[in-house]
């Protein structure tokens, strides 16, 4: 899984850079497109028609902007200075999925509370990752973001969460963003998970949008996504979507 997780990483540093002010989210839906193309890989995104999804999703990437919590549908929006924008990204290459995110202000300046949203969903990120070794429990990482979150002073949705991640793009477990310590399965070499906090400033409900997919932020709060593909090793945690 490591070509997989580095050609995730990859797209999402070059995406995350062209999202600048005057860029429209079509042009780095199809930013994200060409880059799959032209490593042979499959978006696991275009197809993608669940129970809570109105349609065939139709985009390679969420991009989710301002109080767009998560499942972002790419649209005729043009980016503006201080948009805090979410990029979550996956795909399959060689068989194998790897599924990733971040969150980030466009233009580089913009509210702090902004700031503070997306770099304590970062550290509950670093907490959950930090779980995750071998002999623990799959309830300590929802754990460890969980605390870190709530001690931010955020309410935490359980609704959507991390996953297993392996040949498909969501298989089980689930792991919810918040939980009790020491319980559910064993963690063991060679699992592999998509730990992925989010946050809304003052809300953990959220509603769907009229297109079928944008789950927004009940109160108009703005929010933050972030996300790692991670293997269980016995060495401990092994990132598999560092981004340089």
């Amino acid at each position: 899984m490591r070509p997989v997780g580095a050609f995730v990483a990859g797209v999402l540093t070059q995406v995350s850079r062209a999202a600048k002010p005057g860029v429209n989210l079509l042009e780095l839906d199809a930013m994200a497109h060409d880059l799959i193309r032209q490593a042979g890989a499959t978006s696991c995104y275009i197809d993608y028609h669940p129970s809570f999804g109105g349609s065939p999703f139709g985009k390679v990437i969420c991009t989710s902007v301002n109080d767009a919590a998560l499942h972002g549908l790419p649209h005729n929006y043009t980016l503006q200075s201080g948009d805090l924008l979410s990029l979550d990204f996956a795909v399959s290459l060689e068989g194998w999925v790897a599924d990733s995110a971040l969150s980030m202000i466009v233009g580089g300046e913009g509210d702090p509370r902004d700031q503070r949203l997306i770099d304590t969903c970062e550290k509950a990120l670093a907490a959950g990752i930090a779980a995750a070794t071998p002999g623990n429990r799959l309830g300590d990482i929802s754990a460890a973001i969980g605390a870190v979150s709530k001690a931010a002073g955020y309410t935490v949705n359980t609704d959507f969460g991390g996953h297993g991640v392996g040949k498909t793009m969501h298989e089980d477990p689930s792991i919810p963003n918040d939980g009790q310590p020491r319980t559910g399965p064993v963690l063991k070499p060679g699992m592999v998970f998509a730990i992925e906090p989010w946050l809304m400033h003052t809300t953990d409900e959220i509603y769907t949008a009229e297109d079928g997919w944008t789950l927004m932020s009940a109160d108009g709060s703005r929010s933050a996504h972030v996300e790692h593909t991670v293997a269980i090793t016995k060495d401990g945690p092994l990132v598999l979507t560092e981004r340089s």
